[in-house]
């Protein structure tokens, strides 16, 4: 019999130590497969770029006295786990899990996140998905610092996917989500939580000259207790510091009646 067989992936790439700090959870549940991005990708949402030209590196990396083997695409996250699914493994996954980000995702931006766009497109396969990040500092989201301790993220990682390797996941929810703030420990509380309809990292410009000049837009956090529930990710990540753990479904028809929406729109 087959021991389950988890795929591992990320948006901050094949090198990060949030990936490897997952892997190492991971592997005493299962065979685990390590597809993720090359390159950094964060923000890269499920993007499917014609531009990515799908080369795939073999990597071999060293930890705890075991040798991985690890790929890295140049591509996006969701086209990692396209190349994943359809050329790397022998079959489908049980599971696919996306992370450790390094940076929180929540709220209504969460599409922008190549780590919850990874999740999304396992989902559309019909595998279930755990996407997994760590509350850091924004000068960190791009990055590879040693300074982020994981360990606490990824025992959640861990406690998580034994959960859904064991139950699966119930009704429509095809993702957890789950952000972990920046001091917990494995003994931090944790519940469930809905996505706060709220923007989170408010972007802006960072123009100084003409509109030749290059000016990437920067972001940054903007939010207050009164302005999300408290049954929301933000507000249990941010103000109760407890781990959020939000199911997330790929269907985003609004929940509103389809034969009211028809008069609305004038039918009848």
């Amino acid at each position: 019999m087959h021991r389950p067989l988890i795929l591992l992936t990320n948006d901050d790439g094949v090198d990060s130590p949030g990936l490897w700090a997952a892997a190492r959870a991971l592997a005493r549940l299962g065979e685990v497969a390590v597809v993720a991005p090359r390159m950094q990708s964060t923000g890269a949402g499920r993007s499917m770029p014609h531009l990515s030209d799908g080369r795939i590196e073999r990597r071999e990396r060293r930890e705890d006295g075991y040798t991985w083997v690890a790929f890295g695409v140049n591509g996006t996250p969701a086209q990692a786990v396209d190349h994943a699914l359809l050329e790397l493994l022998p079959r489908y996954p049980n599971l696919v899990v996306s992370g450790i980000n390094y940076g929180e995702n929540v709220g209504t931006g969460i599409t922008i996140s190549g780590t919850i766009g990874a999740a999304m497109e396992a989902a559309s396969f019909g595998i279930p998905a755990l996407a997994v990040s760590l509350q850091t500092g924004i000068h960190n989201h791009l990055t590879h610092s040693e300074e982020v301790d994981f360990s606490a993220a990824a025992y959640f990682t861990g406690y998580f996917a034994q959960r859904i390797l064991d139950k699966g996941l119930p009704g429509d929810v095809q993702i957890l989500k789950v952000e972990v703030p920046t001091e917990a420990t494995p003994e931090t509380p944790w519940r469930v939580t809905r996505l706060a309809m709220h923007r989170y990292y408010v972007p802006y410009s960072t123009r100084k000259g003409g509109l030749d000049e290059e000016a990437p837009l920067g972001y940054r956090v903007e939010v207050s207790p009164e302005e999300v529930p408290v049954d929301s990710d933000i507000y249990a990540l941010l103000y109760e510091r407890v781990v959020s753990v939000t199911p997330l479904t790929l269907d985003m028809t609004a929940r509103y009646p389809l034969q009211s929406l028809e008069a609305h729109l004038g039918r009848g």
